[in-house]
């Protein structure tokens, strides 16, 4: 375990290394979630496209996938492993990169960022990959959203990987949702 927590402290050092003036403000704009607003309204309007009416089960789906993956990662893991995040990490103070001195909170195991950005984008793509070959790409987002928590500091890229992957898994389970309810919604409708 102690090798696995170096190495993942030696990988932050050197990715958030790799910063430059330029790019800090953008960073640091592009880690909020409302700069993300219009995607997250084209997405919306995407849903209402398709479904219609029956929006409400797609938004079902959606909000348990957030709902989920911000109650695991930020409500039960961070307090309890309640591990710093490196910005707070005295051991690291002088050697991160930090930008307009945010430092998050307090934990940071795992990334709620990265589970929720994953989850949306594992939820849409699952949703909309029949109608729309592009979705594809909200996975590039959502790596891109996720790089901004190492880049600023605030979260070691083991955060950013099991962060990642329960929104993964909570974007297949509000996709999963979403079909049931889907399916048995258009069979009360049928009949």
């Amino acid at each position: 375990m102690e090798t696995l927590k170096e190495l993942d402290r030696d990988l932050l050092i050197f990715l958030n290394s790799l910063h430059t003036p330029w790019l800090d403000p953008i960073m640091f704009w592009i880690t909020k979630t409302f700069f993300w607003l219009p995607l997250y309204l084209f997405l919306l309007y995407l849903i209402i496209i398709k479904y219609k009416k029956q929006s409400w089960i797609p938004l079902i789906g959606i909000a348990l996938t957030i709902l989920l993956a911000d109650q695991i990662t930020s409500g039960l893991m961070k307090p309890y492993f309640e591990r710093l995040r490196p910005s707070r990490e005295p051991s690291l103070e002088g050697i991160l990169h930090i930008v307009n001195n945010y430092k998050g909170g307090k934990f940071g195991f795992a990334s709620g960022h990265a589970a929720n950005t994953f989850g949306t984008a594992t939820f849409f793509f699952l949703l909309l990959r029949k109608r729309y070959k592009w979705i594809i790409y909200l996975f590039v987002w959502a790596l891109v959203m996720t790089y901004t928590r190492i880049y600023l500091g605030v979260h070691y890229p083991g955060d950013i990987l099991v962060g990642g992957t329960i929104g993964i898994l909570c974007g297949w389970t509000g996709f999963k949702v979403q079909a049931y309810l889907d399916k048995r919604f258009n069979k009360i409708q049928a009949a």
